[in-house]
């Protein structure tokens, strides 16, 4: 298979959105991307990202494609879970401690760091409405994030979330309770469930 049957089969496999990492994973060369730009088979949507013509962008999967560790939190788990009903303006992502975020605030993300050890507690893979794989945060995760920054949020969307979470068939309290002991909250917690159970 030559790179240029090699480059259409990874554009196929990736539902028609590759990112310049993925071209050096699979040892094709990146002047590739230049004659496939000029043919109108691949188009720039971002610094390093590619769609097909065919192809809706995918905003959160390009963001996932492009910073790779980071993992949807806070308001924007929180509206994927069907817990508020606000679409976020911005995007929120958590990262782990060290890693760097200027160009993800440069591009108005919203970024939270936490140390290694509790970074992927709760992750999840979960879909776009284009059906991608993106890295998120459970339900429980994403309201234990939201009242730890809560000097930086709604406080209303947090107690909505809350309310809709206790209502929900899906809730779980031990889980939820779990968590919150990790992350030094569970008093916090246990005022919001008292008030909602």
């Amino acid at each position: 298979m030559n790179y240029t049957e090699k480059l259409k089969k990874l554009i196929f496999d990736k539902n028609g959105f590759v990112v310049t990492s993925d071209l050096t994973e699979h040892h094709i060369p990146r002047q590739l991307l230049k004659q496939f730009l000029e043919l109108g088979l691949l188009e720039k949507v971002d610094r390093g990202a590619y769609i097909s013509p065919e192809t809706f962008d995918d905003e959160m999967y390009r963001l996932q494609a492009r910073f790779k560790p980071i993992i949807y939190s806070h308001d924007t788990a929180l509206y994927f879970h069907d817990l508020i009903d606000r679409d976020p303006i911005e995007y929120t992502v958590t990262v782990y401690s060290g890693y760097q975020t200027t160009k993800l605030r440069e591009m108005g993300v919203n970024t939270f760091s936490i140390k290694k050890e509790l970074f992927e507690l709760g992750l999840l893979e979960g879909k776009t409405i284009f059906g991608r794989p993106i890295r998120i945060y459970d339900a429980e995760r994403a309201i234990c994030d939201c009242i730890r920054s809560r000097s930086k949020m709604d406080v209303a969307i947090i107690t909505d979330a809350i309310k809709r979470y206790v209502k929900g068939e899906s809730k779980n309290i031990p889980k939820l309770m779990r968590y919150a002991e990790l992350f030094k909250i569970s008093s916090i917690i246990r005022g919001y469930l008292e008030v909602l159970l």
